[in-house]
């Protein structure tokens, strides 16, 4: 059954030390494949898309996966890395600086695999809403799980007419959409939805989309099943990325 992995996935998700009881969770190392597309990590941290292209052929330190269609895709450790050289150039270190001592650090062994943003906080900020257009039940259901016990709100649509009304009728903040939903129309809600807002857009599919997905703009991909962590913290980058505005500013 695609949908969300059940079995090993569950274990890995640990409360944080106390009670949590805000229901956040520590992460589990979990496999860190190439999920984000370039105009995702663009709006996530500010740096042009032609300046990680320029980076990566100069430097050859960050270098995303590539789909079956050439897109680059970045792991969530690759945008940490990227994270960490904007800080080092925001203090005034030059490009290649900044990338050396990135070598550097994780030759050490010293660089910290798997930040991600801050988690939100239901009790300090404002209910982020969540829209999962999803053909399968179970699967929506352990999503909504999951999504919820990180204080999200979440909207579920089985079918892509419901979609589109939520999507015009509410605010929402996300859209996670399996491209399978009502025999295959994933991809045109993927692309309806980019050409009436900005909202982040998380296409999943068990089958290999991925270029699809990104042609239609999707900001991420995953394949099913899904693994809880993995989604979370999908989630939460592309959110930030949402909330933060684009910069001309980065050097090559």
């Amino acid at each position: 059954m695609d949908g969300i992995a059940t079995v090993v996935q569950y274990e890995a998700m640990v409360p944080m030390s106390g009670n949590a009881p805000d229901g956040n969770y520590a992460e589990a190392d979990v496999v860190d494949a190439g999920v984000y597309s370039i105009g995702a990590v663009t709006r996530m941290l500010g740096i042009p898309a032609q300046t990680l292209r320029a980076w990566e052929e100069r430097y050859a330190q960050i270098v995303p996966d590539r789909s079956g269609g050439g897109h680059r895709l970045y792991s969530r450790d690759q945008v940490e890395q990227l994270r960490f050289i904007r800080e080092q150039l925001h203090a005034g270190l030059h490009p290649a600086d900044a990338h050396r001592l990135l070598a550097q650090r994780r030759a050490e062994g010293s660089w910290r695999r798997g930040m991600a943003p801050a988690r939100p906080r239901p009790d300090r900020e404002p209910k982020v809403t969540i829209l999962l257009a999803e053909r399968d039940p179970y699967a929506a259901e352990l999503a909504e799980y999951f999504l919820r016990t990180e204080g999200y709100r979440v909207r579920v649509a089985f079918d892509i007419a419901s979609a589109e009304e939520m999507l015009r009728a509410e605010a929402i903040d996300l859209l996670v959409v399996d491209l399978m939903i009502s025999g295959g129309d994933g991809l045109d809600l993927c692309r309806r939805a980019r050409e009436r807002s900005s909202i982040a857009v998380l296409a999943v599919s068990a089958l290999d989309f991925g270029d699809a997905a990104l042609q239609a703009g999707a900001d991420a991909f995953m394949r099913k099943p899904l693994e809880p962590l993995r989604l979370i913290s999908t989630v939460r980058h592309l959110l930030a990325a949402g909330r933060r505005p684009a910069s001309a500013g980065a050097r090559a």
